[in-house]
């Protein structure tokens, strides 16, 4: 427990790198960064699924923690280049609801994949999330620092769930895998009434 709280830490940390060089006003290409900070955090579908992508991988624990949310925003970085560059992929915003599904689901059920399996999963939705990104960048955002901004966004909503998940396991042994399940389920619910457009 103690080595995959401080492999989040760090994760945490070397996440938070990127702001530092955008943190001045007038310093590089400030509102591309703030841009493309806000868009994963302004929609619930997009938080949803970031935030259980960390519980999954509190569930997995070894090395998983760091893997699975890292290969989440490298693909994702893919992604955004795909929809920057206009590339189209169908079903966007079906893969983006599925995700919360799934990963909701996925967390109810505590699913015990292995870890390569669980990248691969994770890796699949982001290339959704970050198409997604990368088509709704404004043009006057520069390409770098918007994707700067909303892969550290992502990368803060994995900890937040990686943090959920320890906080959570931390009321004891048989109510906090029961709360991490039903948290899971709600997001699933949640992910169909995006997916039906009730949310």
């Amino acid at each position: 427990m103690k080595s995959a709280l401080k492999t989040g830490l760090f994760a945490l940390a070397a996440a938070a790198l990127p702001a530092v060089a955008y943190a001045h006003t007038g310093v590089g290409q400030t509102s591309g960064f703030m841009h493309g900070f806000s868009h994963p955090i302004s929609g619930l579908d997009h938080i949803l699924a970031m935030v259980m992508v960390g519980v999954f991988a509190f569930q997995l624990g070894g090395r998983a923690v760091g893997l699975v949310p890292a290969t989440f925003v490298l693909v994702m970085a893919v992604g955004g280049g795909l929809g920057i560059a206009g590339v189209n992929l169908p079903f966007v915003e079906v893969g983006i609801a599925l995700s919360v599904i799934v990963l909701g689901a996925i967390v109810a059920l505590n699913v015990k994949a292995p870890t390569a399996v669980a990248m691969g999963i994770v890796g699949l939705f982001a290339i959704f999330h970050g198409h997604a990104h990368g088509a709704e960048m404004p043009e006057d955002a520069g390409g770098a620092a918007y994707a700067a901004g909303f892969m550290f966004a992502t990368a803060l909503l994995h900890a937040a769930g990686l943090g959920l998940g320890l906080l959570i396991a931390s009321i004891g042994e048989r109510q906090g895998p029961f709360v991490v399940r039903t948290a899971g389920g709600l997001a699933a619910v949640a992910g169909v009434g995006i997916l039906t457009g009730v949310i």
